[in-house]
């Protein structure tokens, strides 16, 4: 017997649902921004394996989506363990659906909140599921310039020190968005803590660089930056042959003893 129903969850919920039931492949087809950024951050919160998602968008949304470092790092883990695999197409003219091997839904939003509806219908799962798959196997790699956070988190802590890792997964979850309309980039995040815990800026830009953060240029470039705006300050540190080096510090050596809480917010007011 098949019949249709309208689910009364929101879409976090319903991947959640969907991760805990489903071990085959999911395909997700033209999921709107909120979506997407949804599906990503539910698969990073799902507790155990989940099963291999397969998206098929526009070329439009996952340059809007994946604007947000935190998203996008989320997003480019979930790649590496080869557990969502995003593909774009010029154009896709449909409302967006969810396809596994027994059910379709349709996501429809309602006065800005989404509404899921769901068939069973076996012949129409096939004819969908089919239809789709195809279209995602001919559609184009999306491509993430933006390396894994768990790579990011562990380099830093490697190579920067405990403490200064620590201060950016603080700084991160303080600041929730990090996108181009933020008024501090993770660049500038990484200098931050840096200059908190005093570490040269020769190690964290070749860190930087190394892991695929930004080349050592731009750290330069975002560490004058933020000299201008007098948040911080530089001294130099002799070294047996060359140049000296340069130390990150606070121009205000109060902020040393500052909370992220308290730090985020001078940051946020200099920066701006």
């Amino acid at each position: 017997m098949t019949h249709a129903e309208l689910l009364d969850h929101d879409v976090a919920e319903l991947f959640q649902e969907l991760f805990e039931t489903t071990t085959e492949p999911i395909l997700i087809v033209n999921p709107s921004h909120a979506e997407l950024e949804s599906l990503i951050v539910s698969a990073i919160e799902f507790d155990g394996e989940g099963p291999e998602l397969r998206v098929l968008t526009d070329e439009q949304t996952p340059g809007s989506v994946f604007d947000d470092f935190i998203i996008a790092s989320h997003a480019a883990d979930l790649i590496d363990r080869e557990q969502l695999q995003p593909r774009s197409a010029p154009e896709i003219a449909r409302n967006s659906l969810l396809i596994t091997t027994d059910r379709i839904i349709p996501l429809v939003e309602i006065n800005g909140e989404i509404t899921s509806l769901q068939s069973d219908d076996s012949e129409l799962v096939d004819r969908a599921r089919e239809t789709f798959m195809s279209e995602w196997e001919g559609a184009d790699e999306v491509t993430l310039r933006t390396p894994p956070l768990s790579e990011i988190r562990e380099t830093l802590r490697e190579d920067i020190g405990d403490e200064t890792a620590d201060d950016f997964d603080e700084f991160l979850e303080a600041t929730e968005t990090v996108d181009s309309e933020s008024p501090l980039d993770e660049v500038a995040i990484s200098l931050i803590v840096a200059a908190k815990n005093r570490v040269l800026l020769y190690d964290i830009s070749k860190w930087g660089e190394d892991v695929g953060l930004a080349s050592k240029a731009t750290f330069s470039r975002t560490k004058t930056h933020l000299e201008d705006t007098g948040l911080i300050d530089t001294e130099k540190v002799p070294i047996d042959v060359g140049r000296p080096r340069l130390r990150l510090r606070f121009a205000d050596e109060d902020l040393h003893d500052a909370s992220i809480g308290e730090l985020l917010e001078r940051a946020r007011s200099q920066t701006a």
